[in-house]
């Protein structure tokens, strides 16, 4: 269970800062709900706290883990599927299943896909949430502004 101030990483959302702990009322069902408040969007995300494991919820990384997403920035890029519609897909599982690590995987491979040949429009939208999910935890993790954090990532994939 996690309390207000902590920060946690939702998957396919990003991360943010627990907010409040609330109760509603939907569908005749009381039922209790993290607040999350996001740091890019300002955007709150409300999580029910009985599918918390389900959805993959954690804790926010270290700040060493954070220099090890940057170390799997800047490495080579990963084999992916030649076909668009299959690597569409992988990436897609890849960023639902929360894992910061491959999500920065995702992130390096499209990036150094998208410098040498134009990705389509899904693959753009996928490396746009993928850069999403990691600029959260980055700013959080190392209390660093959106744009500090951006150029870093920029900066680590060669």
């Amino acid at each position: 269970m996690f309390n207000i101030g902590d920060k946690i990483a939702y998957p396919v959302h990003g991360a943010g800062v627990i907010e409040a702990i609330e109760e509603r009322e939907i569908l005749g069902e009381i039922k209790k709900y993290y607040v999350m408040k996001m740091p890019l969007s300002n955007m709150k995300v409300m999580i029910p706290l009985d599918n918390m494991e389900e959805v993959g919820i954690r804790p926010v990384v270290t700040q060493q883990e954070v220099d090890d997403i940057f170390a799997i920035l800047a490495a080579d890029e990963t084999k992916m599927p030649l076909n668009w519609n299959r690597r569409y897909r992988a990436n897609m599982d890849t960023i639902k299943s929360g894992n910061i690590y491959e999500v920065a995987e995702v992130v390096r491979n499209l990036t150094l896909r998208d410098r040498e040949k134009a990705l389509s429009t899904g693959e753009k939208k996928i490396l746009n949430n993928a850069k999403q999910i990691l600029l959260s935890e980055i700013i959080l993790v190392s209390n660093i502004n959106e744009d500090r954090a951006l150029d870093l990532i920029e900066e680590s994939v060669k």
